[in-house]
């Protein structure tokens, strides 16, 4: 039992190296008997009555598997690229398809994994909220001066996005590009009034990452974010900017 615990603490404290002195000691009847059987009163002894010759061979071999495992773990968790969570204020000067646009506030959050050091997936939820002028009637084309009959709304619109991102780390600054699909709504109400509507949504876009201290930075982040309400197709320009999170 105290071989075992000593080969496998030396195999823990370097993978690969561990390999190699694992497999000599393991081999070493001299070092055995020497180091772990003279124990109360037991003379030392390095006959196969001691250690067989068939006990050392299994014990080489556990070895050798124990400290390939732990090779593999080790290599495995260093190379995992990482990631980054977003957070922060955005703003959306949105058409939301009843013929004008709206000065939309709320907040976008991301989370991106990377499945290559400068390649990854990105989730991107967003919440804008705001009111606005709409016309009763999106097509009126009244003459000047008899303007059509317009009523205030509230509005809300949401975006759910996958995709990936392309970064590039440049000293304290990542630009990044990506390219977002999935889900938008949008929901208007006033008096008397509501309606909503769901339609495919993408966001094309990019940014820049600052660090300000190690795994800490801040986002700036513009997309051209594209939806068919109503019917219809919109193009809307969102900025948003954060905290960012590395890990």
């Amino acid at each position: 039992m105290l071989l075992n615990l000593q080969l496998l603490v030396i195999g823990l404290s370097s993978p690969f190296q561990g390999c190699k002195n694992l497999v000599n000691l393991s081999k070493s009847k001299k070092y055995i008997a020497r180091n772990f059987l003279p124990i109360r009163g037991f003379s030392p002894c390095i006959q196969s009555f001691c250690v067989s010759s068939q006990q050392e061979e299994l014990l080489r071999r556990i070895s050798i598997v124990a400290c390939i495992v732990l090779a593999f773990i080790s290599t495995g968790v260093a190379q995992i690229p990482g990631g980054n969570i977003f957070i922060g204020y955005s703003y959306d000067n949105a058409n939301l398809g009843s013929g004008t646009h709206h000065n939309l506030n709320g907040w976008n959050g991301s989370l991106e994994g990377k499945v290559l050091p400068w390649v990854g997936i990105v989730a991107d939820l967003s919440g804008l909220y705001g009111s606005g002028d709409s016309f009763v009637n999106t097509r009126c084309t009244a003459p000047i001066g008899n303007p059509c009959n317009a009523f205030r709304t509230h509005a809300s619109l949401h975006n759910v996005l996958f995709g990936p991102r392309v970064s590039v780390p440049i000293g304290r600054f990542t630009p990044f590009a990506h390219a977002l699909f999935g889900v938008s709504h949008v929901s208007e109400s006033a008096s008397g009034f509501s309606d909503s509507s769901t339609s495919f949504g993408e966001a094309f876009g990019g940014g820049i990452d600052y660090r300000i201290i190690h795994g800490i930075g801040w986002r700036f982040q513009g997309d051209d974010l594209q939806t068919r309400f109503f019917g219809g197709k919109q193009n809307s320009f969102r900025f948003s900017t954060g905290l960012v999170f590395h890990f």
